[in-house]
């Protein structure tokens, strides 16, 4: 096993191998197979990211049942197409689930997976926080904090003032780890069946994948699942669409072997207690229980780095008896002006900027926003500012430059200036 090529499910060649009943795989075909009219077995397989041999299999029982009837052999494989009786049973199967895709894994297979590819087993060190935080300007002992707190495995509370880059930081988490995690489809629970892999959350690495591994299972990065405002308890049950009629996992699943990120934490819909709370006991044991549809409980790993990322002061979101439950609490404060200082260089020289940052313009930058405004040097201000120069370029239809007028008038465009003298 190597970063590149984690161990890896062979694909099963029978309908026994894939540790799913037959009924199951059955009628997931029938569905296929009238949604797409004339199919070879191969494109069959394909769809259902099975092998040729699990879909003969199938394909043996829909003619005895007089389910499909053959068209012609291309290359030796049938092609085929559901008979009216096939149609009849399909249409009745879809108007009780719509799912149409690859096979479902097992949920003991997906539970082994999880636990096999556990971020607490990744070795992380500095170079890989290195490489991840490229570009961001960190002092050493910031970097150590956030190392520390990946290699627990567990959770952090990212506090501070904002604008401070805390959500910076904890986006770029999942990038840490040097390795990738096979995620499923789709896995199986009391023949329900839940959607796993989202392309939206988990990378996939589909070059990488070996050719005889299951394609069931998709080669990601470790997922990261960016939560905010909208944020709400129900996001973390099981999102059943009626529509549908079949689930999708909800983010903790989704973000199961990576990393979940409650930004701006505190300013949810729902109340910080009532969050906290259903993730006390969860980040305690380290496993899930969710609920199916029809009430069924079932258990999983819960192999989540959980990030709170909040400038709400930790105490007052949470007791004594919770916060002790989150080992790494990491307070990100405002630049210094030595830092400031290089976060400017970076923004100005980034993208298509390519702005020439005056010395003599930057030095009374510093002392306008300490002296006269009585900012901080917040890690945020030097990408703001340079937007208010771009954007006044832009309108202006002239080239964006740094001069002392153009500083200072994109600070008091930037800045509230006489709020305190308007009552």
């Amino acid at each position: 096993m190597t970063a590149d090529r984690p161990a890896f499910a062979t694909i099963p060649h029978d309908v026994e191998g894939t540790g799913l009943r037959r009924g199951l795989l059955e009628d997931l075909a029938l569905k296929i197979l009238y949604l797409h009219g004339e199919t070879s077995l191969i494109q069959l397989a394909e769809i259902m990211c099975v092998s040729l041999g699990v879909v003969e299999e199938i394909f043996h029982f829909f003619r005895h049942e007089h389910l499909c009837e053959v068209k012609g052999i291309t290359g030796g494989v049938h092609r085929i197409v559901a008979t009216q009786e096939g149609r009849q049973r399909a249409a009745g199967l879809l108007s009780l689930n719509q799912y149409a895709g690859p096979a479902p894994v097992s949920l003991v297979d997906y539970t082994a997976r999880v636990r096999a590819q556990s971020l607490q087993k990744c070795q992380i060190g500095p170079k890989e926080v290195e490489a991840a935080f490229e570009g961001l300007v960190l002092d050493d002992a910031l970097r150590l904090r956030v190392g520390t707190a990946v290699v627990s495995g567990t959770s952090m509370f990212l506090y501070g003032p904002t604008g401070t880059g805390k959500t910076s930081i904890a986006t770029r988490l999942p990038s840490i780890y040097p390795d990738m995690v096979w995620v499923p489809h789709a896995i199986e629970v009391e023949s329900q069946i839940i959607a796993v892999y989202d392309p939206g959350v988990h990378q996939r690495n589909a070059a990488l994948e070996p050719e005889d591994a299951d394609r069931r299972w998709v080669l990601c990065s470790r997922p990261g699942v960016l939560t905010g405002g909208e944020l709400t308890l129900e996001m973390f049950e099981v999102q059943y669409n009626a529509a549908t009629r079949y689930s999708t996992a909800p983010a903790q699943m989704k973000a199961n072997n990576g990393v979940l990120i409650l930004d701006d934490f505190g300013r949810q819909r729902v109340s910080p207690q009532e969050l906290l709370n259903r993730w006390m006991a969860v980040l305690e044991r380290r496993v899930e229980f969710l609920t199916l549809p029809g009430g069924h409980k079932f258990e999983i790993p819960f192999d989540v780095l959980v990030v709170f990322s909040t400038n709400i002061a930790p105490l007052q979101l949470g007791d004594q008896a919770f916060v002790r439950r989150i080992p790494n609490k990491i307070l990100v404060r405002h630049a210094t002006e030595e830092q400031f200082r290089e976060i400017f260089h970076r923004e100005a020289a980034s993208g298509t900027r390519k702005l020439k940052v005056v010395p003599e313009v930057l030095d009374y930058l510093v002392r306008h926003l300490r002296d006269d405004l009585k900012q901080p040097f917040t890690q945020c201000f030097p990408r703001d500012i340079l937007d208010q120069i771009f954007w006044a370029a832009k309108y202006l239809h002239a080239k964006p430059e740094f001069t002392l007028e153009l500083a200072e008038w994109a600070c008091s465009n930037y800045f509230f200036v006489g709020v305190e003298k308007q009552g």
